[in-house]
């Protein structure tokens, strides 16, 4: 029996008493993946993106574990959310609009202290004094940087469309309009280099394109490390009580860790390991969340087909934001339908063991987007379901 076939017969061992469509995160890798994630961090702390869990308890979990301190949220109703919750180091990653937020921001000190802000224009600003209505609490802020890869003079650029300051100038300039004005104070920088973080340098099937994501992806290492260090010291300049640098992602956790102007390291997806998250060559993680889809039909010789399962991630379209049938080994989407809204048909030799009522297990492209299709995660040790949490769904939270 192969290591996948022996978890899928655990799977299905312990959640035998449950219908499908069911998800589930096997504790013991999602365990493992931290681990890893520590080591390679090296000492540094790991600030954990809510996003890639959106699930209080295992955020907690996570949270007691060596090697982890702090959230990084994604929106300011999530922050203060999980500020009333305990959480006492939120970092929101994003800048925000929402006004009814900032009031309560401003006007409550325990939330103030515990949530730290993401601006990279002075026009924030603006919209969180005019949103203040009477609140008085020191905002904290963060400053982010763009973490782009900019060739040819600026013609080529490689990286996400992030914050506009990408020199240690234009962040200095910001962050001195931060430190003078009333009723904020500059407490860290965030950098988040995602064409290094997020982008898997061995895709399979594409060597030549591999290649090339690995050349890009060492020449933006050293390009940012050079130019984050300029910048911390510039900020530094500017606001001596800086408390924090924020830097990496999953999958870029060692290189950003060895940086001396990072002190700390975001990363989030590393603990499920979803399947875009199979593509690198700097580590290997243990899938950890999969969520099942009951077979409800044999229309056919090598076909079955299940309920639903179109839960498609987000980012530019097409089949790698597809979630992936992944046991039992062998199936595959009929490429004429994919994967549907309310009945998936899968194709493959393996479709011909299937009866009705089995259940076929898939990963989702991204982390903590499957929490969106589902208000309850299983949570399985060995073979049995220990526990049965709720995801932000569950506890009636659709943050985005």
């Amino acid at each position: 029996m192969t290591a996948r076939a022996a978890d899928r017969a655990r799977y299905d061992r312990a959640t035998a008493h449950l219908d499908a469509p069911v998800a589930i995160v096997d504790l013991e890798a999602f365990d493992a993946n931290a681990d890893d994630l520590a080591r390679r961090a090296g000492g540094k702390p790991i600030r954990v993106a809510s996003k890639s869990v959106r699930c209080r308890a295992l955020l907690e979990r996570v949270l007691a574990r060596d090697g982890f301190a702090g959230i990084m949220s994604f929106t300011l109703a999530e922050s203060l959310w999980l500020a009333r919750s305990g959480f006492e180091d939120v970092l929101l990653a994003y800048p925000s609009a929402d006004r009814a937020g900032f009031a309560e921001l401003a006007a409550d000190p325990k939330l103030a202290a515990a949530v730290t802000v993401m601006v990279d224009d002075p026009a924030q600003l603006d919209l969180i004094d005019a949103a203040r209505q009477g609140g008085r609490e020191t905002v904290q802020v963060c400053l982010e940087l763009d973490t782009s890869l900019r060739l040819l003079g600026g013609r080529v650029r490689v990286g996400a469309r992030r914050s506009p300051l990408h020199s240690p100038a234009e962040i200095a300039e910001v962050a001195r309009t931060v430190v003078r004005r009333p009723g904020f104070e500059l407490v860290g920088i965030m950098a988040y280099e995602g064409h290094v973080a997020g982008v898997g340098d061995a895709v399979a099937g594409r060597p030549l394109r591999s290649r090339a994501i690995r050349l890009m992806q060492a020449a933006a290492r050293r390009e940012l490390a050079e130019r984050r260090a300029a910048v911390v010291r510039a900020v530094r300049a500017v606001a001596p009580g800086l408390e924090f640098v924020n830097g990496g992602g999953t999958g870029s956790v060692q290189h950003t860790a060895g940086e001396d102007a990072v002190t700390e390291i975001a990363a989030g997806s590393g603990l499920y390991v979803p399947r875009l998250f199979d593509n690198y060559t700097s580590f290997r993680g243990r899938p950890a969340a999969l969520f099942a889809q009951p077979v409800v039909r044999r229309p056919g010789v090598g076909v079955v087909t299940v309920l639903g399962g179109g839960y498609p991630a987000s980012g530019a379209a097409g089949p790698d934001r597809l979630p992936v049938p992944y046991l039992p080994e062998g199936l595959r989407y009929d490429p004429q339908e994919g994967a549907g809204e309310v009945q998936t048909p899968l194709l493959g030799s393996p479709a011909d063991d299937l009866l009705i009522g089995d259940k076929v297990w898939f990963r989702h492209a991204k982390a903590g987007e499957l929490c969106e299709r589902f208000d309850t995660l299983h949570l399985v040790e060995g073979d049995r379901v220990t526990a049965s949490v709720p995801t932000y769904r569950g506890e009636g939270h659709t943050f985005l």
